[in-house]
């Protein structure tokens, strides 16, 4: 068995079927394979076949800031992770329109999970392809121990405004050549702690295994979404630490 075909087995093992909508945070790293992130992306797209869709978050706040408030969907590269670099310039993929937390996304659901992104006035808001991700049964997947980087729950952060984020102005981009304002936060001296999801849900809500070397967490957005809401109403810094005294 080639490495690609133990990769394809071990997806449809952890639970991933043809027709699943699946958005991948993803350390290349961890997999420790000779493949090229190419083939990676190959093989997670033949997983959910061609009645799915495969999706990558494509942020960028790193490039697109204060500093630098333009954003172009078509030219400016993601900047986190090696299989968004290089799947957001694939044929096919589709760019939500969002200047620092876009999604890409290629498939049976791209258009219908990208395209009201623009409509929202925060980075994870309620058309944005993480939430719209919960609307359509779709499942997050974690490669590598990285359940820290699920961007998923900012869109929860949205819903309940916990009293540790600051609210009540305003940031302007330019974005696909049009000016447009956006809502700011403010979450100084709160560290998140979004890995905490893995101790609020089980299986099948979520489902731990291996891809390759790496370990792997697949998991069902429509219960992260129920589950995180109740925790986080209850105790609204159930996803943060208070980080104050060290910075």
């Amino acid at each position: 068995m080639t490495e690609r075909e133990q990769l394809i087995r071990d997806l449809q093992m952890l639970g991933v079927k043809e027709g699943d909508a699946v958005l991948v945070h993803s350390s290349m790293k961890a997999l420790g394979t000779r493949l090229t992130p190419e083939e990676v992306i190959a093989a997670l797209q033949e997983s959910v076949g061609e009645s799915g869709t495969l999706l990558m978050p494509a942020l960028t706040y790193e490039n697109v800031n204060g500093e630098h408030r333009v954003f172009d969907s078509g030219t400016t590269p993601p900047c986190i992770g090696l299989l968004p670099s290089v799947f957001w310039k694939q044929p096919g993929v589709e760019r939500s329109i969002n200047p620092t937390h876009s999604v890409c996304a290629r498939g049976a659901l791209a258009h219908r999970l990208t395209v009201g992104h623009g409509m929202d006035d925060t980075a994870v808001g309620p058309h944005s392809p993480f939430m719209q991700l919960a609307v359509v049964g779709g499942k997050l997947l974690f490669i590598g121990d990285i359940l820290e980087a699920c961007t998923f729950m900012h869109g929860i952060e949205d819903i309940v405004r916990p009293p540790w984020i600051r609210y009540g102005f305003t940031n302007n981009y330019i974005v696909n050549g049009a000016e447009r304002q956006y809502q700011g936060t403010d979450d100084f001296g709160w560290g998140q702690e979004f890995q905490r999801i893995g101790d609020i849900l089980e299986e099948p809500d979520i489902i731990r295994g291996k891809l390759l070397n790496a370990n792997a967490y697949l998991i069902d957005a429509r219960a992260l979404l129920a589950v995180g809401l109740m925790e986080m109403r209850i105790n609204p810094y159930a996803f943060v630490t208070d980080i104050s005294k060290w910075i």
